[in-house]
């Protein structure tokens, strides 16, 4: 606990001095416009100065950024075949090994100072900016809120893909923020998008989520991000998620019963008490509907007020107990979906049980 506490004190002031030296460099310098070349093909005229994540977005390319460019999340990786100086101590923790010597780097790090040549996946280019008006608003427990928002154009996404969504200022805070929320909707639904937003303690999104956020308000999301989706394959399926973990396994366990998929399912969902469990007759309906899939809800510390006759345990247990019943002889796949203490904790006992490290995907969260 006192390695992560350091580890997020260290990142706080790492970011802190991220700002600073941003706001004074953008006080002192004046770079004109440059040109920024990317994948060898677009050449983008723009003005110097700001960071080439936020440069990029005002040309309407997106890069991936869960913390909207605070330098915390390190998703927004590029490519760069331009010098543009040593990496910086904010870009460190981030970067492999591998990553560095391959010219790996942080977009919201970067400052677009001179001409610079950048490599991007091409999925990128098909990212968009949707206006959103939400539709409604419905508290699905204690902490979680399930957020329908309606587009303005449609949406073409992948089930288990993330879009951004952005908050104006409010309060103290000044400017607009930005964090990334896995889609609960399915595919199909091409007018709008659903989230499942559980409230952060002192998370700007979350609070004006929680708070703030009204039905009619309208509001900007990007997407579709990320590379958590189904694979088209014949091995039986392990789902595994707590909490707002449910939203992409939602959308990929609806799309799968849209699509009449036939695979093998068992879902894995962790809670503490029943409080937390939600969802509960919409995954019974799949179960009637899909005779394949299997829904285990389990509560890790149920109150006896609950009357709680399913099973109970840390969600790694419940899914070690079933997977040593199964025997370790069946091919398996397992999508995953929660905390990275969770995740690593899930992928050990998935491994013992002899699934492949390359056939378990999973999208960590907080």
């Amino acid at each position: 606990m006192q390695i992560v506490i350091s580890a997020l004190v260290i990142g706080g002031i790492s970011a802190l001095l991220a700002a600073i030296l941003t706001i004074a460099d953008a006080l002192v310098n004046n770079y004109g416009e440059v040109s920024i070349r990317v994948n060898d093909s677009k050449d983008l005229k723009v003005k110097g100065g700001a960071t080439l994540l936020s440069t990029l977005a005002s040309e309407k390319i997106f890069i991936p950024s869960a913390c909207g460019g605070k330098g915390s999340c390190g998703l927004c990786r590029v490519k760069v075949l331009t010098d543009v100086g040593p990496i910086l101590p904010t870009e460190l923790p981030y970067l492999s090994e591998k990553e560095k010597k391959n010219n790996i780097r942080l977009s919201c790090q970067i400052k677009v100072k001179s001409d610079i040549s950048i490599e991007i996946p091409e999925e990128l280019f098909n990212i968009m900016e949707y206006i959103a008006s939400v539709s409604s608003i419905t508290d699905v427990t204690h902490d979680i809120k399930e957020v329908f928002f309606d587009l303005e154009d449609e949406i073409e996404f992948k089930a288990g893909q993330y879009v951004q969504l952005i908050v104006p200022a409010y309060g103290d805070i000044k400017g607009e923020t930005m964090r990334a929320y896995s889609m609960s909707s399915q595919p199909s639904v091409k007018s709008g998008v659903e989230l499942l937003i559980r409230l952060v303690p002192n998370g700007i999104v979350t609070t004006y989520v929680h708070k703030m956020l009204k039905v009619g308000e309208r509001i900007r999301i990007l997407g579709p991000f990320g590379d958590f989706y189904l694979r088209d394959t014949d091995s039986d399926i392990i789902f595994i998620a707590g909490g707002s973990g449910m939203a992409p396994i939602k959308s990929i366990i609806f799309d799968m019963m849209e699509r009449e998929v036939k695979r093998n399912a068992y879902y894995f969902f962790g809670a503490r008490s029943k409080r937390d469990l939600f969802y509960l007759e919409e995954m019974k309906e799949v179960e009637r509907k899909m005779p394949n899939f299997h829904f285990i809800p389990a509560l890790s510390d149920p109150l006896p007020e609950d009357n709680w006759e399913g099973e109970t345990g840390l969600i790694t247990d419940v899914v070690d107990r079933y997977l040593s019943e199964q025997g370790d002889e069946i091919d398996r796949e397992a999508y995953l979906c929660g905390s990275p203490g969770m995740i690593n904790a899930c992928i050990r006992v998935l491994t013992r049980h002899k699934v492949l490290e390359e056939k378990i995907f999973y999208d960590k969260f907080g």
